[in-house]
């Protein structure tokens, strides 16, 4: 054998060997080694609450709603009520509206037209009287939340049913003024009256 063929041959077994040695170490590059370590679980807990106001009578009480027929200027008709937190969570805000469902000028006169009282006992009413007429008194402090026109949307100011379980003991009064004349003669309005409870801000727990 020539030594030109030597030489040619030994040209090629070294191209061949730097090949597979480029080969070997892409391979390399996917070899390695990972450390892994966790905590011990850590138990988390959330329930939500409920809201959940309610209007109730009290104990023998007259009933609600109310229907009073022959009123006459400086006449008045008065309930009482328990306003309950029955939730478990604190309210922001409690709103009284009262909306009149058929309007008419007893509604619409804000000022010689119907009006509305809303009181608060600290104590739970006593009822006097009889029925369709009862009196009420109250045996502790007594705070007016709200007078004026029949139809209002108002924030009851610190109620007691804004901390859960909470009540407020309430009377409502709706009057003709003596003011009002003859124009209000053969007429009739319906109001609803509702008190809606708004829950507390959100806060970090």
């Amino acid at each position: 054998m020539s030594s030109k063929t030597r030489r040619s041959t030994t040209r090629k077994v070294v191209g061949s060997l730097a090949i597979a040695g480029t080969a070997a170490a892409v391979a390399g590059l996917g070899t390695f080694g990972t450390f892994t370590d966790s905590t011990t679980p850590v138990a988390t807990t959330v329930q939500t609450g409920t809201l959940d106001i309610n209007l109730n009578v009290p104990n023998g009480g007259v009933a609600v709603p109310v229907t009073t027929s022959n009123f006459v200027p400086g006449d008045s008709i008065t309930r009482a009520v328990n306003l309950s937190n029955d939730g478990s969570t604190a309210l922001s805000s409690v709103t009284l509206t009262s909306a009149a469902t058929a309007p008419s000028i007893l509604t619409t006169d804000t000022t010689n037209g119907l009006q509305l009282s809303v009181n608060s006992c600290s104590a739970p009413w006593t009822q006097g009287g009889a029925a369709p007429a009862p009196t009420y008194t109250c045996s502790g402090t007594t705070s007016t939340l709200y007078a004026g026109p029949a139809v209002t949307s108002i924030q009851l100011p610190n109620p007691a049913s804004l901390a859960a379980k909470g009540v407020d003991y309430l009377t409502f009064s709706v009057s003709l003024p003596a003011s009002a004349d003859n124009t209000f003669q053969n007429k009739s309005a319906s109001l609803s009256l509702t008190f809606t409870g708004t829950q507390r801000a959100a806060a970090a727990q």
